[in-house]
């Protein structure tokens, strides 16, 4: 149940960060649904190898490049979706993964608690 949980939110936070920015789109709230499932699911899988291949630029910039790996992952979702999640541009994904790492970590995390 709480995994559920976690994907609305999920869905909630890429649908105001897709009202906010135009670089950010999405073609509504079950598309914001399916993009918090990939995203999960290329979270579980795809970005540990990615952090483990990255780990020495990751120590070199003292963990910030982690924000790049979720950048790049946000792009794989978007990218596996087709047209329904559309980002423009790596800076936007950056923007993105770091307002999403922002929200999960002052909202989401002492909400659960």
């Amino acid at each position: 149940m709480r995994w559920i949980i976690g994907l609305v939110i999920n869905a909630v936070i890429l649908l105001l960060i897709a009202y906010v920015f135009d670089g950010f789109e999405l073609a509504g709230f079950w598309a914001a649904i399916v993009a918090s499932v990939l995203l999960s699911i290329v979270n579980a899988i795809v970005k540990p190898v990615l952090v483990v291949l990255t780990l020495p630029i990751t120590i070199l910039t003292l963990g910030l490049f982690l924000f790049v790996v979720s950048a790049l992952t946000l792009m794989l979702t978007a990218a596996l979706m087709g047209d329904a999640f559309v980002i423009n541009g790596f800076g936007m994904a950056l923007l993105a993964s770091i307002l999403i790492a922002l929200i999960q970590t002052f909202v989401v995390k002492p909400l659960r608690n």
